[in-house]
């Protein structure tokens, strides 16, 4: 009997050592994370949020408006419009996909990145577009996010270049495995309608996601979710072409960014940092055992709720949390002219919380 259990155990220690992983995780420091204090002070602000009931799908990642409606890229691929005025949710088209970020062009096209199916454009009659998918003969695997500058440039996410969405069980399974790797395989691209070309605009991120543009074009914002920080490269100016470190070391892991009214950008934390994981950052061999665990065992999304809203510069306008989550894994956030609306990556319906009573005008 000693000699069976004996066996179990070099059997089970051989397994979380040495079974072959997909991951090749890249040592680094992860920053001190300072926590729930300063701009970040925790509240109860989302626990008053207004719930919009959803049927037959959920996970609102991606939100975008126009003339009084509200549209939603679901998990199961839906696009959705919800009407403001009177509530009604309309099911729209599924993009057989997997729909992430949404944006609204000059004409009224609406913009999806797909993590499966690439950069895709939906008339309002519904008819789907594919835009590109490919960029120097490479498939873009994962696009993530994306927005417009005024020229009509579409700037997109392309999250990760080896752990693809769909050939990895699913957005948010892949996520876990770049983040885990932490080898710098996201990117920034763009594609320009005038050419129809796509092209490079910044590599080396750490699971590149949430993407918006100035509200005069002068910049785009890429949120790099693995390395807790969100990226400002220049597109006009002395300093177009170089990219800086707008804001880092956040308290959790950056989804999507928004452009607001009064030149704020909105930012969703889907959850917040994990001390475990950023213990062993510059210990791979740790952060393979991880992975082999059963995935009830591996380190998730922790429920908490959490958007806040920064300047052109990086300053922190407003902080709004629920550390209860409610309304949980929020990915973003989209204002409109009475409401402040929160998208999620896993919660079952839409919310939103009307701005006077968070003091945004």
């Amino acid at each position: 009997m000693l000699r069976i259990s004996a066996s179990l155990v070099v059997a089970l220690l051989a397994y979380l050592l040495l079974w072959p992983v997909a991951i090749d995780p890249v040592s680094w420091q992860a920053p001190k994370n300072q926590g729930y204090i300063g701009d970040f002070a925790q509240n109860n602000t989302l626990a008053a949020v207004d719930i919009i009931e959803l049927t037959d799908t959920h996970g609102p990642e991606g939100l975008a408006f126009l003339d009084g409606n509200i549209y939603a890229a679901t998990r199961e691929g839906w696009i959705l419009r919800y009407n403001e005025a009177s509530g009604e949710i309309s099911k729209l088209v599924n993009t057989q996909g997997s729909p992430l970020g949404l944006a609204f062009d000059a004409n009224n096209n609406l913009l999806i990145a797909d993590a499966y199916k690439g950069l895709l454009s939906m008339s309002l009659e519904g008819e789907l577009t594919l835009l590109t998918n490919s960029i120097d003969g490479t498939a873009i695997e994962y696009a993530d996010d994306l927005d417009i500058t005024a020229d009509g440039r579409i700037f997109f996410s392309d999250a990760s270049t080896k752990f693809g969405a769909e050939s990895n069980g699913g957005t948010y399974a892949a996520s876990i495995l770049d983040i885990a790797e932490h080898g710098g395989h996201g990117r920034l691209l763009v594609y320009d309608p005038a050419d129809q070309s796509t092209t490079l605009v910044m590599d080396n991120l750490n699971f590149a996601n949430g993407v918006a543009t100035a509200a005069d074009s002068s910049f785009v914002l890429v949120n790099e979710t693995g390395s807790y920080q969100i990226n400002k490269y220049w597109l006009t100016g002395d300093k177009a072409g170089t990219a800086e470190v707008l804001i880092d070391n956040l308290p959790g892991f950056p989804d999507n960014i928004v452009r607001g009214h009064d030149g704020r950008f909105w930012v969703g934390l889907v959850s917040p940092r994990s001390a475990a994981l950023d213990s062993v950052s510059s210990w791979p061999a740790l952060r393979k055992l991880n992975v082999r665990l059963p995935k009830s065992m591996q380190l998730q999304a922790q429920a908490y709720s959490h958007v806040f809203a920064i300047d052109n510069e990086g300053n922190v306008i407003t902080s709004l949390q629920d550390p209860a989550g409610r309304y949980h894994t929020n990915t973003g956030a989209l204002e409109t002219d009475d409401w402040l609306y929160i998208s999620s990556l896993h919660a079952d319906n839409l919310a939103r919380i009307r701005k006077q009573d968070i003091g945004i005008q």
